[in-house]
């Protein structure tokens, strides 16, 4: 699903322009995406959890040298699906 048929949904099930569901769709991933730039964690309840995530810094492979490299420490988003979420999926 694209994010054009996810507005195009929301808007058919809350009775709401296009216009609309794009702007509280936009306003919803603009705030989630500042939280998680600012290291904190959003939790939708039945639904899951957004959170960062520290990564070590690892040894790699440059795949079209084949020499070996180093990949930087670095933070992650990471997503925990809910209860409610894993349940209806399954």
């Amino acid at each position: 699903m694209t994010k054009l048929e996810l507005v195009e949904k929301m808007a058919t099930a809350a009775g709401i322009t296009k216009v609309a569901a794009g702007k509280t769709l936009s306003a919803l991933m603009s705030g989630i995406s500042n939280s998680l730039k600012k290291g904190q964690r959003v939790s939708l309840v039945g639904f899951g959890t957004f959170s960062v995530q520290r990564r070590k810094a690892r040894k790699g492979r440059n795949p079209r040298t084949g020499k070996e490299m180093t990949i930087p420490a670095c933070r992650v988003p990471k997503f925990s699906a809910g209860k409610a979420l894993k349940k209806l999926v399954r």
